[in-house]
């Protein structure tokens, strides 16, 4: 999720980035680069745009008869695409770009009250959460407090945790919460900022805290799911729904982690959520499965290595928190996730996944794997991989310019 107050953090830290003289001498990516990249995404996401049937659905990823998959609002990747809008919108300043992405916004707003999900935080932040910090549009302010409240009423107070899927029980779990549920604290963080809202940040540092402690084992790398009582707190299951294996490290599960903990402590400023987040990152950059271009494969612990996809949506993830956890640290570690964030981006800017104009269903990326134990999105185009390819783009221009 994009955070309103992204950019400005980027800009006033350029003073202690300086102008990345470090990674100069290793330069593998460059300014000009990132805005060729960000002219095909101009293109391919204003056809995008023209393709969509009606305006109540949200281009999310392929099937796997080459066609595209959409989702309703409801869905969970719905706000990607919008916000993705937003992005273009912010880069180009193209009028077009804007009123796009308020169309796209409109039908959203019911969303602010929608209690089937935890993503809420991914649905209405990325889009009213980006459209707010480029319009200043009040009643985008007034869609997120609500939607805020309703996330937080997901929060159970003896598992500390907000809850991830309503329909674990089918799954035989009590209260399940994913690594991914992190992501969301943002739209927390907000909303307890911009109302004063105690109980709101109270409840994103404890969920924080409390995965920290039930999510992660000895190495830093993360369990997909956790399954609590909700009678005494204690951990009924741990394992995961899309990875390789109960004790695998799925690779987007460690790039929600990585994200989640920069931006946990971007809030806070408490050092544990730092020194989390760095943890994460040393277990990626360590990690013996990691191939030398840092495009991780889709499980880090997945069968048939070397032979077995990558993962571009979790390649994108890091890419975009190594940018900001850059700044939040002293060298060497800010030049080693700055130089890893630069190599992804040129990889992932490289013909092998930026998709030719008029390609690939108009996404951006190839080749992303969504659900791979159940074969959906398998090497596919998804909707969050272009989101936060996008965003570390920008952010990568904001810290060069």
């Amino acid at each position: 999720m994009k955070s309103i107050f992204h950019y400005a953090i980027a800009i006033a830290l350029i003073v202690v980035m300086g102008s990345c003289t470090t990674s100069k001498k290793q330069q593998v990516f460059s300014v000009n680069q990132a805005k060729q990249a960000l002219d095909t995404a101009l293109v391919q996401y204003k056809l995008m745009y023209n393709s969509i049937p009606d305006r109540g659905k949200y281009p999310t990823s392929t099937h796997k008869n080459g066609k595209t998959r959409w989702t309703p609002p409801t869905g969970w990747t719905s706000g990607f695409f919008p916000g993705s809008l937003w992005y273009l919108y912010d880069y180009s300043k193209d009028e077009t770009f804007r009123d796009m992405a308020e169309i796209t916004n409109a039908a959203l707003d019911t969303i602010k009250t929608y209690t089937g999900t935890h993503d809420i935080g991914f649905m209405l932040y990325c889009s009213f959460g980006n459209g707010l910090r480029l319009t200043g549009n009040e009643q985008y302010k007034d869609i997120l407090k609500t939607g805020a409240k309703t996330l937080a009423s997901r929060y159970n107070p003896v598992t500390k945790t907000t809850l991830s899927w309503s329909w674990g029980a089918r799954m035989g779990w009590q209260f399940p919460v994913i690594i991914d549920n992190m992501m969301n604290l943002e739209l927390l963080f907000w909303a307890a900022k911009e109302t004063g809202n105690k109980e709101l940040y109270d409840i994103a540092t404890t969920h924080a805290t409390t995965t920290i402690k039930n999510h992660y084992r000895e190495d830093y790398s993360c369990y997909h799911v956790v399954d609590y009582d909700t009678i005494n707190g204690s951990i009924r299951w741990r394992g995961t729904f899309q990875g390789a294996s109960d004790s695998s490290a799925w690779a987007r599960g460690q790039s929600w982690g990585l994200y989640g903990y920069t931006l946990v402590y971007r809030e806070t400023k408490d050092p544990k959520y730092l020194e989390q987040a760095e943890k994460i990152a040393g277990f990626i950059l360590n990690h013996p499965n990691l191939p030398e271009d840092l495009i991780p494969y889709w499980d880090f612990n997945a069968p048939n290595i070397p032979n077995t996809e990558r993962d571009a949506s979790a390649a994108a993830l890091i890419a975009s928190s190594f940018l900001e956890l850059s700044q939040y640290v002293e060298e060497p570690n800010k030049s080693t996730y700055y130089l890893a964030a630069e190599k992804i981006l040129a990889k992932l800017s490289s013909e092998e996944y930026l998709a030719k104009t008029g390609e690939n269903n108009f996404f951006i990326l190839k080749h992303s794997v969504g659900f791979h134990p159940k074969g959906l999105e398998v090497d596919s185009p998804i909707n969050y991989t272009d989101y936060y390819y996008i965003e570390a783009l920008l952010r990568y221009i904001a810290l060069n310019e």
